[in-house]
């Protein structure tokens, strides 16, 4: 595959930044003076009130008096505890994500009746079509494999032969092969990857009916094909707790906002995908791992507390880690005591470091979780309780099950499929009306220059001012 040629000199790219520079600033007042909910959110934290669901719901406070009470953090699968349908696949001994994607897209428990025959489907629906693999993934590769991915889910459009149809009928019909494409698609991306970039051997190895989702992916990205029970165990408990996270998240609220417009499944769930791809949103469980690199490097005795804090001090001056001031893995825009899930995985790591002999980084880990609320009240005097997240102990699992760091985010995008689709079958079923949130424009009017009287320096732009200033000022 050919390189991408850059058309810019880097004087070029330089001067064109000089001119953005000129028109992308917005004086920082103004959000407040007019209660612009940044990030829709309230100046609380909380979220703004955007939808109605019935798929998930996050509880990680409680309002009292109006004020906002932390509390230990809750996740509800349609209205039954994550923690609890974890909990009763781990003691029956059995793999619990396809139940939990049925349970999300379905909206009930499923018998065992219906849960062996949407396995069937799901195992059906990976097999890809005649001559993707070849035609749409190996002469395209990507270094990236959330990019690849994200192209690849769109080319499956042209695959279908109705793709633009909205139905409920047909939407679940794409939603299910979705569930059940992405595993192989994710591990198929890889592959490539491995052999145009990696200059490593690619094995592509057809899928077994008979394997769950997390089976699936342990078979396809290793080369010998194997792994032991409690490996895939571990992972379809990964998959379980990544499955949903209700409807504000960021990347399931863009599946609901180009849902809303009417588009095709294809392009809605890839909005999903980009902004999963994100740092700040299912990124952040590779910068975790990144992050726990540079402490490691960083610190001479990884098992001095204070030399560890003196590092996350660092961090959040930006003057350690990726210089971006944040600590990956710790805090959440709703969770303030505890996320369920971090605390499941952490446990589930915990005893896996016991097993493989980890035990070492899994300490740094929680010395990291401990101490960060503390560094925070001391350097930025943050009194708000930070708790650790999702991302923080789930690419230390990976890291023990030998998958590759390349597909971390990857794998929360696998699981996190059922719930966009959930989502999106919701918002064609109950939402009604494409989601448009407003802009004020702080823009002052200004007059047309033709172009002989142009310059290409102009004096700086008139300053806006809001209204009620201007019939003060007699405008």
């Amino acid at each position: 595959m050919n390189s991408y040629i850059n058309p810019f000199t880097n004087q070029t790219t330089q001067s064109l930044v000089e001119e953005l520079n000129k028109s992308y600033q917005i004086n920082p007042d103004y959000f407040n003076r007019f209660n612009v909910k940044r990030g829709l959110r309230n100046s609380d934290g909380t979220g703004v009130m955007a939808g109605i669901t019935k798929i998930s719901s996050v509880d990680g406070y409680y309002i009292d008096d109006g004020e906002r009470v932390p509390k230990e953090g809750h996740l509800y699968f349609r209205g039954f505890d994550m923690q609890e349908i974890v909990k009763h696949c781990q003691e029956e001994n059995r793999f619990g994500y396809e139940e939990v994607a049925w349970l999300l897209i379905f909206g009930s428990l499923p018998t065992a009746e219906q849960l062996a025959r949407f396995k069937d489907i799901l195992a059906v629906s990976r097999n890809l079509p005649e001559d993707f693999i070849e035609d749409t993934m190996m002469k395209a590769p990507s270094p990236n494999i959330m990019n690849k991915i994200t192209r690849t889910i769109l080319a499956l459009y042209s695959y279908d032969e109705s793709p633009d149809d909205t139905s409920l009928e047909n939407v679940v019909r794409q939603s299910v092969q979705l569930v059940g494409q992405l595993p192989v698609i994710m591990a198929y991306a890889y592959q490539v990857k491995r052999r145009h970039y990696l200059k490593k051997s690619m094995y592509i190895h057809p899928a077994k009916p008979d394997q769950s989702t997390a089976e699936t992916i342990l078979r396809s990205i290793r080369s010998d094909k194997t792994f032991t029970d409690d490996e895939a165990k571990l992972l379809d408990l990964c998959l379980m707790v990544h499955a949903e996270h209700g409807g504000g998240n960021n990347s399931t609220f863009a599946t609901r906002v180009l849902t809303s417009s009417g588009t095709d499944t294809y392009a809605a769930i890839a909005a999903g995908m980009g902004a999963l791809k994100g740092p700040k949103h299912g990124g952040a469980n590779i910068k975790a791992a990144e992050m726990i690199r540079y402490i490691q490097n960083g610190v001479a005795d990884p098992t001095d507390e204070g030399q560890v804090a003196d590092y996350l001090a660092k961090i959040i001056r930006k003057e350690a880690g990726d210089r971006s001031g944040l600590i990956y893995g710790m805090g959440h825009a709703v969770y303030t005591l505890s996320d369920p899930r971090a605390v499941i995985l952490k446990e589930e790591a915990r005893k896996y470091a016991e097993k493989t002999g980890n035990t070492e980084k899994f300490k740094l880990i929680e010395t990291i979780e401990r101490l960060t609320p503390e560094v925070f009240l001391r350097e930025k005097g943050n009194k708000k309780p930070i708790c650790a997240n999702v991302d923080l102990y789930s690419g230390f699992i990976y890291e023990m099950l030998r998958i590759p760091e390349d597909l971390y985010t990857p794998l929360f995008t696998t699981a996190r499929i059922a719930g966009w689709t959930a989502h999106r079958l919701e918002e064609l079923a109950t939402g009604g009306r494409i989601i448009r949130p407003a802009y004020k424009s702080v823009m002052a009017r200004r007059d047309y220059v033709t172009i002989d009287k142009r310059i290409a320096k102009y004096a700086p732009d008139q300053s806006y001012v809001p209204y009620e200033e201007r019939i003060i000022q007699g405008e």
